[in-house]
């Protein structure tokens, strides 16, 4: 049995999109068929990233986004409607971390792993769901109502790890604000789940996975091995499609067992 999951004719939106996890999520959105609109305070890195998926046969735009910002939020999912059309897929994927024991942590800390972790990604959810519920409901044009919004949490927010509290903490908000989510919105064909990745190769990383610490790291996972970007890419583009209609709430682990 064959089984393929088609969406053209979708607008996905990803945040985040100009580098590790988010270049990926927009690739893959793209060779399943969806337009995406590319969003990060990086545009220079979306243009190149657009040119490669424009290249590949992809349809691709940018759009400038800092997720700390409300003003900032607002204007670009406007100017992503505006351009390419409803968004119909939302990857709430801006992330940031600090390293350092609790007891260390600044207020300044505290504030920049929120502020782009859990408020950011919660207004951002914010205004696109806002949006699509205006089309569930008949208030706004559209060719597709309801939706698909994928929050990425982590597994740091199913389990504390050391050194990094204020991130897990950060982590957990987005599981509860995805189910809180996932219940008010659901009745109106909106889907939000969440995907919490283990330790994923990306370049922000990659350097570690060579150090000795590192390499103590991995002889500790489960299976003694880190994820690649491409590892979420049936997960992403399962929750995303029409077929996960029955899936409402979710919060699943991609960390090859660790969490287990």
């Amino acid at each position: 049995m064959s089984y393929s999951i088609d969406l053209s004719g979708r607008v996905a939106f990803v945040t985040g999109a100009s580098g590790g996890l988010g270049q990926q999520f927009a690739r893959t959105l793209s060779q399943a068929g969806a337009a995406v609109v590319l969003a990060s305070r990086r545009v220079e890195r979306l243009k190149d990233l657009r040119a490669e998926i424009e290249a590949a046969g992809g349809d691709a735009h940018v759009v400038g986004l800092d997720v700390t910002d409300p003003a900032s939020i607002r204007s670009a999912v406007a100017h992503a409607e505006t351009e390419v059309g409803p968004i119909d897929i939302l990857i709430n994927n801006s992330g940031v971390s600090t390293t350092q024991k609790l007891i260390d942590v600044t207020p300044e800390d505290y504030d920049y792993v929120f502020d782009t972790n859990t408020k950011g990604a919660f207004f951002v959810a914010q205004e696109v769901g806002k949006r699509m519920l205006a089309r569930a409901r008949g208030a706004a044009p559209g060719t597709f109502t309801g939706g698909r919004i994928v929050n990425i949490a982590s597994m740091a927010g199913l389990r504390v790890l050391s050194q990094i509290g204020v991130y897990c903490m950060s982590k957990a908000a987005v599981v509860h604000m995805t189910k809180a989510m996932a219940l008010e919105w659901g009745r109106f064909g909106i889907n939000v789940n969440a995907i919490c990745p283990g330790y994923i190769d990306t370049e922000i990383n990659h350097h570690h996975w060579q150090t000795e610490q590192g390499k103590k790291l991995i002889e500790m996972l489960p299976r003694k091995r880190v994820g690649q970007p491409a590892d979420l890419d049936a997960l992403l583009v399962m929750l995303c499609s029409n077929e996960s209609h029955f899936i409402n709430g979710a919060v699943i682990s991609a960390d090859d067992g660790f969490g287990a």
